[in-house]
């Protein structure tokens, strides 16, 4: 169940659902009972203050209402709009609630407040006024699919947002649910089946998912480390070469049977005083590459930014290798992406993987990055763009195929703000390209071991180097 829907997606599984033969009536109702059975799976008996939207939001609040109510719950409901306005399944359940309806008012004496208001396909800004009321009332707030207020879409606020400590959505999360700021403002997601058939995935074709389940390649029991893949990480200079070190002992960590470090006399005389099955070479970068047994090439970190690298970036996606551009890889082609875009499209098939930052994004696709759009979609586009598979960075690391699947990442823990953190992922991809992933899946596999690694390494006193040790 690890698929996201976006409202228009949800909207469509609604009505095949429906046209499947499951009342729509039905799933309003179980709906409502699931939001009920979760506030009193969580909290005691309260005065609870159940404020209902407009549309079928808000006819799950009505549920939510008649049912707690009729568990012994103190219950009062408080409508935003005329009920008398409330058409087709909102209005059926408001018929079978026969308590007071109040306006949408102060939230005075409410132990627990369930936001039913509106739901992930809000269309219009939510009133400031009134999220400072809910978000100022000093009890738990549970909201009803989203926190009123939240682009279910885009994770962001149209205007405020109410501030949940639970939401329960159903049937598949939003990506408002995981991409944020939604994911804070959500709090705990529950998922809850309403009775909406698997099937219909089968026609609905989601592109986007929650990343987990790509598992890094198995070593074959009579297998060697030749073929297990050769990576090459291109080190920076005498005075930068921390950065691309990282990222080849991540590569070797995560399972490349052999990495080299490629770089100049001077800089590799550095690095050979902290490695030690890492190998090194100072051949010309073309030279090395000759070598069709060095299928993977990381660079970037610390590489420095301009034609140089610009230049090495060319000699490497000219050699037919698969490529993790990071950092300065990037950067060096903020005047010249199409150039970039046109070198990755040299070679077809072979996986090409780009790691920004936000930074990064901006300089390398300008013009992406427009008000109201979605990470995801900021992400996919860039892929389709490119023709490489794009890791947006991030704590809601966004990973997105030049064919339109993209992925967002819920494992990162806070403590991977670190720095050399980023090098060390531009390492792991390395590594599970040179043992022969698809660019798409070493990309997902690797940002999840990213995460996981520092999971287990715990919050505190990590840095890169302890972060390598957790893989």
């Amino acid at each position: 169940m690890h698929e996201l829907l976006t409202p228009e997606e949800m909207y469509r599984a609604d009505t095949l659902a429906v046209a499947a033969g499951v009342p729509s009536l039905s799933l309003m109702e179980h709906a409502g009972r699931a939001v009920a059975d979760e506030i009193t799976r969580r909290y005691g008996a309260r005065p609870t203050l159940v404020l209902c939207g407009p549309g079928n939001n808000g006819g799950d609040g009505f549920v939510v209402a008649r049912i707690l109510r009729a568990w012994g719950w103190p219950v009062r409901l408080a409508l935003l709009g005329d009920r008398a306005r409330l058409k087709g399944d909102a209005a059926a359940m408001a018929a079978r609630w026969d308590g007071p309806v109040e306006a949408v008012g102060a939230m005075d004496g409410a132990g627990l407040i369930v936001d039913a208001l509106f739901g992930a396909g809000l269309s219009k800004d939510f009133p400031a006024e009134l999220a400072a009321a809910i978000n100022g009332a000093g009890c738990p707030v549970v909201a009803v699919d989203v926190p009123s207020g939240l682009d279910g879409r885009t994770g962001q606020p149209r205007g405020a947002c109410v501030k949940a400590d639970v939401t329960i959505t159903f049937f598949r999360r939003k990506p408002g649910h995981v991409l944020l700021p939604g994911r804070e403002l959500c709090g705990a997601v529950v998922l809850a089946d309403i009775g909406i058939p698997d099937s219909v995935l089968q026609e609905i074709r989601p592109r986007d998912s929650i990343n987990c389940g790509i598992r890094p390649p198995q070593p074959a029991v009579a297998g060697h480390k030749y073929g297990r893949g050769h990576a090459v990480v291109v080190s920076g200079g005498p005075l930068s070469t921390g950065a691309a070190r990282l990222a080849a002992e991540a590569a070797l960590r995560a399972g490349a049977g052999l990495v080299t470090l490629s770089g100049g006399r001077e800089a590799l005389l550095v690095q050979a005083s902290h490695v030690t099955a890492i190998m090194l070479s100072d051949l010309d970068l073309s030279a090395l590459l000759a070598d069709r047994r060095k299928n993977a090439v990381c660079i970037g970190p610390a590489a420095g930014v301009g034609v140089d690298t610009r230049d090495r970036v060319e000699t490497v996606l000219m050699s037919g290798a698969a490529a993790v551009l990071d950092a300065d890889a990037l950067s060096s082609f903020a005047a010249e992406s199409e150039r970039l875009f046109r070198l990755i499209d040299m070679v077809p098939g072979r996986p090409v993987v780009m790691t920004p930052h936000a930074g990064e994004f901006d300089r390398v696709f300008k013009g992406l990055s427009e008000a109201g759009e979605s990470k995801i979609e900021l992400a996919r586009q860039a892929a389709e763009g490119s023709g490489a598979v794009v890791v947006l960075k991030g704590a809601d690391t966004v990973i997105a195929a030049p064919d339109g699947r993209a992925r967002v990442n819920v494992n990162a823990p806070p403590s991977l703000a670190t720095a050399g953190s980023g090098d060390v992922l531009a390492g792991i991809v390395t590594g599970l390209l040179a043992q022969g992933m698809p660019g798409f899946e070493a990309a997902c596999a690797a940002v999840w071991l990213h995460g996981d690694a520092a999971s287990r390494h715990g919050p505190r006193g990590l840095t890169a180097e302890t972060l390598i040790d957790c893989l």
